[in-house]
């Protein structure tokens, strides 16, 4: 890394564990991208707990790389799941950043993902705007998972459950399984033309 790497403690007393835990996972990160400029790390109490020794953290992580945003990843733990031992909260963060590191590293070796080049007709069944995605049904497919990201041109906001929508299958399945990699309302295609 270019930048030491920076560790907070904000609203609770610093802990040499904590920091020995995130100073191992720092390390790792830079197996899965060979530039690091550099990496901030907020460990906070995101709220106070009543009455109680079990103090709930929050954790955010901040990575700096060449040719990119900065990628960032937040977790906390909610108050009944901490237990004083946040390894879990950390390692999901991290596990969150790893990810992103390595989607970035992919697309810098030009390891694009090949799609169908026109995509297929789909209308949308399920919608969680709290959560950013929804799914979307195709014929003679299960139900497609989608995120705000994979629609194009940031209309997310502008569906609605039972839009048709052109939809690009991803090659790889995500976190709910099979997953559209573009979603693009069927009104904004001529519009972009």
């Amino acid at each position: 890394m270019d930048v030491p790497l920076q560790i907070a403690f904000k609203n609770l007393e610093s802990s040499e564990f904590l920091e020995t835990l995130i100073r191992e996972r720092v390390a790792r990160l830079e197996r899965y991208h060979d530039h690091i400029v550099g990496c901030r790390v907020l460990v906070e109490v995101p709220y106070r707990a009543p009455a109680g020794g079990k103090v709930p953290i929050g954790i955010s992580v901040e990575v700096e790389v060449p040719g990119a945003k900065s990628i960032v990843a937040k977790d906390q733990e909610e108050r009944h799941d901490s237990k004083n031992d946040h390894t879990a909260v950390v390692n999901r963060t991290f596990d969150k950043v790893q990810r992103q590191l390595e989607d970035h590293s992919s697309i810098r070796r030009g390891e694009v993902k090949v799609h169908e080049s026109d995509g297929t007709t789909g209308r949308i069944v399920r919608l969680f705007p709290d959560q950013n995605y929804g799914f979307i049904e195709v014929a003679g497919s299960p139900d497609l998972y989608f995120t705000r990201n994979a629609v194009v041109s940031g209309s997310y906001d502008d569906l609605a459950v039972g839009e048709s929508v052109r939809v690009t299958v991803a090659t790889t399945e995500g976190p709910m399984g099979p997953q559209a990699s573009s979603v693009r309302r069927i009104g904004q295609e001529a519009e972009l033309r």
